[in-house]
């Protein structure tokens, strides 16, 4: 939304949340990024609780693919060697030091960001809104 709004030359609340790329598309500044932000705030997902759906973070590198839930470390892939990602390497002796390294760019993204990283009927009382056990999303009054 961000990126609209900047492209349109309107001015960007601060109840908008992201970054206005607007300087980088136009070709007036460098795109400098570390690792782009991947996010899940459950239930807004494509699977049910009851399919394995979960609240997740994570990051996507130029080489990497790193991915945590609220229990821990979940996914990481090596996106040069492993382009479909078929095999997770998380938690794997070998890359312990990577996967470290992006524990830590993720965690300066989402303080970047204020995210909090809650669970998803935090977010849900947050934002006003309530689900029964379908998952299905509904208004709160």
């Amino acid at each position: 939304m961000t990126g609209i709004l900047g492209l349109c030359d309107i001015k960007i609340p601060n109840t908008v949340e992201g970054l206005d790329y607007t300087n980088q598309l136009l070709g007036k500044e460098e795109l400098e990024v570390d690792g782009a932000l991947i996010t899940c705030p459950v239930p807004f997902h494509q699977w049910s609780y009851l399919r394995g759906g979960r609240e997740y973070r994570g990051i996507r590198t130029e080489r990497y693919t790193y991915a945590k839930d609220l229990n821990g470390p979940w996914l990481l892939y090596d996106n040069e060697t492993d382009s479909y990602q078929l095999n997770n390497l998380c938690n794997k002796k070998q890359y312990i030091e990577i996967q470290a390294d992006l524990e830590t760019k993720l965690q300066k993204i989402l303080s970047k960001h204020n995210d909090k990283f809650q669970d998803g009927a935090d977010y849900m009382k947050e934002w006003n809104y309530s689900w029964d056990n379908d998952d299905s999303i509904k208004p709160t009054k």
